[in-house]
């Protein structure tokens, strides 16, 4: 079984909390405390046929939005193998907030094989807002495209489109370690080391 890091980054209250524990635990609480510091779960996958059917497990590292926590993020990005940055589709200020989330990533783990996804949550709650209130889907849609990010729009809260986003993370993976995979698939090459999440790295934070 592949092991990665993940972490979830975003402003108070866009809902990354509720997106993890619908992937981990298919539930949901209206009104889930805020974060402090940071949680870790774990969950496994199972990917499709066209992916050789691979158990991938993520360990998951779902971060505090408040900003009195915000310098605490890097020791938990530090060595993360993809992470979910998250807006709320109903709060205008939201998206770029998650722009500069991104950008920090980019800027500080400098790693061309970091997968991001941009994850706008809240989708249940667009028919009760007025349109002119909601973030404009092209536009996180084309900020994705140009920064080479997975997007994606959830509810956590009723679970569309959640597992969804972490197959995307799953094949994407996969793809960026199948010549590992198969050589340790090959008799005799049992000792082949695949990629791990950095729980495992003595300087990060979550050793």
């Amino acid at each position: 079984m592949l092991q990665f890091k993940l972490v979830l980054l975003g402003d108070s209250s866009v809902g990354k909390s509720s997106i993890v524990h619908r992937f981990v635990k298919d539930s949901f609480d209206e009104y889930r405390e805020s974060t402090i510091g940071a949680a870790f779960l774990s969950q496994t996958i199972k990917l499709s046929e066209e992916y050789d059917e691979q158990v991938l497990k993520f360990e998951i590292w779902d971060t505090a939005g408040q900003e009195r926590y915000k310098s605490l993020a890097p020791m938990y990005y530090r060595n993360a193998n993809a992470a979910l940055v998250v807006y709320d589709v109903t709060e205008p200020d939201s998206l770029p907030k998650a722009k500069l989330w991104v950008d920090e990533l980019k800027e500080k783990v400098n790693d061309d094989k970091l997968i991001i996804c941009l994850v706008g949550n809240k989708l249940d709650l667009v028919s009760e807002r007025e349109s002119t209130s909601l973030v404009d889907e092209a536009d996180a849609r084309e900020f994705a495209q140009e920064n080479n990010l997975l997007f994606h729009q959830v509810s956590a809260k009723t679970g569309e489109n959640v597992i969804k986003v972490f197959q995307d993370i799953g094949e994407r993976l996969y793809l960026q370690n199948k010549d590992k995979i198969q050589e340790s698939k090959k008799p005799n090459n049992n000792n082949i080391s695949l990629q791990r999440p950095s729980t495992n790295d003595s300087q990060s934070c979550c050793s």
